[in-house]
């Protein structure tokens, strides 16, 4: 989903996909941890970031 908005994987580092935006020069670290959900704080500061809406979703 976040690729489709631009976004480019540029690394991972552990269970951290670090994703970069060249147009705004952003980066954004999504935690991945054995597939569990995130937590609904740190999904909203990720979506804040990204400038992902809820209907994004």
């Amino acid at each position: 989903m976040i690729e489709e908005k631009g976004w480019i994987l540029k690394k991972i580092t552990g269970s951290h996909h670090i994703y970069q935006k060249s147009e705004v020069d952003k980066i954004i670290s999504i935690p991945v941890h054995a597939n569990k959900s995130l937590k609904i704080g740190t999904l909203k500061a990720l979506m804040k970031i990204a400038e992902l809406t809820e209907e994004d979703l």
